[in-house]
């Protein structure tokens, strides 16, 4: 199985041999963005020919110096040649430049603080037009836009989970590296939040710091070198406080201080005001730094259209199967915005690679709890073909997966330590082997100083764990363990009358309820799994999965009666699409029913919901939006022209010559 271009939010150095897979094949042609500078393209910078230069200068300090940078970048190139994401075979992995597909990435941000759930962003995004936006190479970040520009000292990027960014800043290091870019750096010290949160309740210096990080820094005098880039991946994964206001000031880097203290002067330019800064964050996270110390924001937009089929082109072999692949895709409009996602189109290439190919037969998945339940049955397949006498059942260990997955979804976090394992009940024994046969969906992550982090290969598969959890812990216990702050005997009597709607209508309240809609996701994965068409295959991997008809029926209801309130845009189209999760579009056929009939009449709130995410989600992109099309002249009113905003900031183009009446 191939690796995709993934960002699973980790680069872990820990791996330092690799086994190369196959020939090197042609590289594509660029699409959209290249991650390599004009320069380097038009002028190669061999690595070996740089190293023979460097070492043979007749100054002994400064070939010391040089020998130690030759040293430095050797040992980056053996961290990071390889995909550090998911193994492909046990023992081996692949070459990133092998398998990298290019990203989109734009530069500039709208300064607002978008705390939404990271689906709904890329939908948003994915309706977004992109004529303003200035695409932006990834190694050319740090470079002024003109002559006149002052310098980029710091740059923040953002990307939802899964997104590219921890990939964009390995291949960053690498093209450095192997002398192919941003050859004025003289070194580049990657060091992702994961592993800074483990230093946290030491005090030591910056120096202190890089030794304990990179011990070749060790054996020589750094002192002699003036520019140098501090990469901090992952500002979302950070769990300690970052406060810019009331930190000390520390200048001297043989000067003691918290890893907090070090990193918030850094930031600052306290410490080293000449060094370079790169963070990484899901956009979340990313109002932790102020924005007087940030010069410039970038944003990792994942896939575009054309990049996608380039992704799925050079992952499978065989260009029939890649067509079927596509052209099923596109028919299914909320699928084929998730690939934008690289992630996604890794897990929606495994899954119908087989579906679609020779070797599965069956219903071809069409919704997210369908990709991603026979995504899970085919690495549980794989794991217990390899290791059926070394793990527990499935069910066993999938239950405790969830019950992590549930846990630290609530809290917000995609990172796991010891002590997160232990709550579930999980030895560290026992995440030691599931980490080693579940690699592409549960890693253990070795960090700087060989210290264990574990994670979900990404945030969905971790919300489809989760819900997968809530799910079999009503199924086996007939109980509701979203109800929370009741005492024993209140639970006591809600359990007696539970059924699997209330479990839902639970989930439904609670994702309203949620101004960041963190739980967005993980209620279309709820709702899903309790389709008889879902059910049957979990019967592959538990025992008790069922709910009946009628319970069904009622959440239908309850999710129809949500949507007939006047809510927000976003929250009324995941409602729509956690009803296409359980198979029922009546709401939806019946407003193409009224279009095709020609000039709409006046809507009640669920027939505006049903009209905007008809609109949004049409396979169809929307080059023209004219609004007389759908409603007679005379009743295109102001309100009207505000429930259509969404659909019209989506359109590249809207009919602006429209008189209307204001209400």
């Amino acid at each position: 199985m191939e690796t995709p271009d993934l960002d699973t939010d980790t680069v872990s150095p820990g791996s330092y041999n690799c086994k190369l897979q196959g020939k090197r094949s042609e590289s594509p042609a660029p699409s959209c963005i290249s991650m390599k500078s004009d320069q380097s393209m038009d002028h190669p910078l061999h690595f070996k020919d740089r190293e023979s230069s460097l070492l043979h200068r007749h100054d002994p300090e400064s070939a010391a110096v040089n020998e130690f940078q030759t040293k430095f970048r050797l040992n980056l190139m053996k961290k990071f040649q390889c995909v550090n994401g998911v193994i492909i075979n046990l023992g081996t992995q692949t070459l990133l430049n092998e398998i990298y597909t290019e990203l989109y990435i734009t530069e500039g941000d709208s300064g607002e603080v978008n705390n939404e759930h990271e689906v709904r962003q890329m939908e948003a995004a994915s309706r977004r037009t992109t004529t303003e936006e200035t695409p932006i190479k990834c190694n050319d970040i740090f470079k002024p836009l003109s002559e006149q520009d002052k310098p980029i000292r710091t740059v923040l990027t953002k990307g939802v989970a899964g997104i590219g960014k921890t990939v964009s800043v390995q291949k960053f290091i690498l093209d450095w590296a192997e002398g192919k870019a941003n050859q004025n750096i003289h070194l580049i010290f990657p060091l992702p939040f994961r592993e800074l949160n483990l230093m946290n309740d030491q005090k030591l210096s910056l120096m202190e710091l890089l030794h304990v990080c990179f011990k070749e820094t060790k054996e020589t005098e750094m002192s002699s070198l003036e520019k140098v880039l501090f990469i901090f991946d992952g500002l979302d994964e950070c769990r300690f406080p970052l406060d810019f206001q009331n930190t000390v000031r520390v200048c001297d880097v043989t000067e003691s201080a918290s890893v907090q203290e070090l990193l918030i002067n850094l930031i600052k330019g306290n410490l080293l005001p000449s060094a370079l800064i790169w963070i990484t964050s899901r956009p979340a996270a990313a109002d932790q730094i102020p924005s007087e110390c940030v010069h410039r924001v970038t944003e990792v937009r994942g896939f575009n259209d054309p990049q996608k089929e380039e992704y799925f082109r050079k992952r499978i072999s065989d260009q029939s199967l890649v067509n079927n692949i596509i052209t099923h895709l596109k028919s299914l409009r909320s699928l084929y915005i998730m690939c934008h996602i690289p992630v996604f189109c890794w897990i929606s290439a495994t899954v119908l690679e087989r579906m679609l190919g020779e070797a599965e037969s069956g219903e071809i998945p069409k919704t997210l709890t369908q990709m991603y339940t026979h995504f899970l049955i085919i690495q549980t397949n794989i794991i217990r073909e390899k290791y059926s006498k070394k793990l527990e059942s499935d069910e066993g260990m999938l239950f405790k997966l969830g019950q992590l997955a549930f846990q630290q979804l609530k809290k917000g976090n995609l990172i796991f330590y010891e002590e997160d394992l232990r709550e579930c009940g999980i030895d560290v024994r026992e995440a030691a082997v599931y980490s080693g046969v579940c690699t592409q969906i549960f890693r253990e992550d070795f960090g700087l100083q060989q210290s264990k982090v574990y994670c979900f290969v990404h945030l969905s598969v971790q919300e489809h764990l989760a819900s997968l959890y809530v799910h079999l812990t009503f199924m086996k216990e007939k109980r509701n363990v979203l109800i929370q702050n009741q005492d024993s005997k209140e639970r006591k009597n809600l359990y007696k009358k539970c059924s699997i709607s209330e479990v839902h209508k639970s989930a439904v309240d609670q994702t309203l309820e949620s101004q960041t809609g963190h739980l967005d996701l993980f209620l279309r994965f709820l709702l899903g799994l309790s389709l008889k068409s879902n059910q049957k295959l979990l019967h592959a991997l538990v025992t008790q999965t069922g709910s009946s008809s009628q319970s069904i029926k009622e959440t239908v209801q309850y999710i129809k009666k949500k949507i007939s309130k006047d809510l927000p845009t976003e929250k009324s189209i995941n409602l729509f699409h956690c009803l296409n999760e359980l198979g029922d579009n009546s709401l939806v056929e019946k407003i193409q029913l009224y279009l095709k009939s020609g000039k709409l009449s006046k809507l009640s709130s669920s027939q505006w919901s049903a009209l905007v995410f008809v609109l949004l989600t049409s396979a169809q992109e929307l080059e023209e939006f004219d609004l007389s099309k759908y409603f007679s002249t005379d009743k295109i009113t102001e309100t009207v022209v505000v429930k259509m905003m969404p659909v019209i900031a989506a359109s590249r183009k809207a009919i602006k010559q429209i008189q209307i009446d204001k209400q």
